[in-house]
């Protein structure tokens, strides 16, 4: 044992004072490793914020499409007046999120219009039912369908404008 500063004792072997610490190739190591090791996690990360966003994609589709769909039933069954050629089907999304009048009460299919998370932007493909099904072009008499306007291909190599 060694007698330290203000008399305590330290068991031999300990390192103290100028030789506490690392080294500079211990540092270089380190640095080295952790390096890679961001290196690796780098593509991981992006994989990861790549596939949330298709989570997202697909779930706002869905979410819309079933907004549609409830529409199209109300209005089957005769409780919203539609327009002859509509085939009651809503003139729009923003209908949905405002709502109709169904026997005096105000009914509602969608709390907002989603934000593509492909684009950041509210403005979705629309396609009517007078439209060919691989259209980009809306011919604007009633929402049948709704697609994102990205024109980037998803993990599973298909275009999100087709899902």
């Amino acid at each position: 044992m060694k007698w330290l500063r203000g008399g305590v004792q330290r068991a031999s072997g300990e390192r103290f004072g100028s030789e506490a610490g690392v080294t500079l190739t211990e540092l270089i190591i380190v640095i080295t490793i952790l390096s890679i090791l961001a290196t690796a996690a780098v593509p991981a990360v992006k994989f990861e914020v790549k596939r949330q966003k298709e989570r997202e994609l697909r779930r706002d589709l869905w979410m819309m499409r079933a907004a549609i769909d409830r529409y199209k039933d109300v209005a089957d069954l005769g409780g919203i007046q539609t327009k002859a050629d509509s085939n009651n089907y809503p003139p729009d999304l923003q209908t949905l999120v405002n709502g109709v009048d169904v026997k005096d009460k105000r009914m509602r299919f969608l709390r907002e219009i989603p934000k593509d998370p492909m684009t950041g932007s509210t403005d979705w493909g629309l396609r009517s039912n007078q439209d060919e099904p691989d259209s980009d072009s809306f011919g604007g008499q009633n929402v049948y369908d709704v697609y994102t306007k990205s024109t980037g291909t998803g993990l599973d190599g298909t275009k999100y404008s087709t899902w």
